[in-house]
């Protein structure tokens, strides 16, 4: 039932379902009670994806506050633009929990990378309310043109956002307590000389984020 897993992941309180990311661009739902795919929640068609590339649909969070404004956000790379990754706002339907609403989505930040490799991808919230988001180096081998150390482009990074306000000219806020806000540096940088990061968690009992760098 399922084609192509990378990532899996629970709405907050929901403890009958798992939602499971397929790298061509759907989103799976699994019965938990059942043990099995029970439905497609939504499929993005932008997604880009091929045999050789490292793109496709990567990440996936659900809004802390799911229950009450329906919102979650993925990351992934689109088809009209190669080696362009997105991060974007969806919602649930309002008539079915079970499905996403198709027709809506905000797209919130694009990044380009020189590559077809070290896209990153996981999207996480923190405990303090944030939407965090591990991003690669751009690909090609030993990062060519040294962009963990550069802090004027988000390439990897690990950043930092408020998605529940939009800063002039924006679809989100940068948080002010963010290391290089004030300084020349893409303020959106929490975290930088990173290869590929390609899964992070947050440990709920300390807080801490714990990442996984490929190599």
């Amino acid at each position: 039932g399922l084609n192509l897993p990378v990532f899996a992941t629970a709405a907050p309180g929901d403890r009958n379902r798992l939602f499971v990311l397929e790298k061509g661009g759907a989103i799976k739902i699994i019965d938990l009670n059942a043990g099995a795919v029970s439905g497609t929640f939504l499929t993005i068609p932008d997604v880009d994806q091929t045999s050789t590339d490292e793109g496709g649909l990567l990440g996936l969070a659900f809004h802390p506050d799911y229950k009450k404004n329906g919102e979650f956000f993925a990351y992934y790379t689109v088809k009209h633009t190669p080696h362009l990754c997105v991060i974007s706002r969806f919602r649930v339907s309002k008539d079915n929990p079970d499905q996403a609403d198709s027709a809506y989505e905000e797209v919130l930040l694009e990044i380009q990378h020189p590559f077809w490799n070290h896209k990153g991808g996981t999207l996480a919230f923190g405990p303090d309310g944030c939407l965090y988001c591990a991003i690669g180096d751009g690909g090609d081998g030993n990062d060519p043109y040294n962009n963990g150390q550069n802090l004027g482009t988000l390439l990897g990074k690990i950043i930092r956002i408020d998605v529940n306000k939009k800063d002039t000219g924006m679809k989100y806020s940068i948080p002010k307590d963010n290391p290089f806000v004030g300084q020349k540096a893409a303020p959106e940088i929490f975290a930088y000389g990173l290869r590929n990061v390609w899964r992070m968690a947050f440990d709920k009992s300390t807080g801490n984020l714990w990442a996984a760098d490929v190599g």
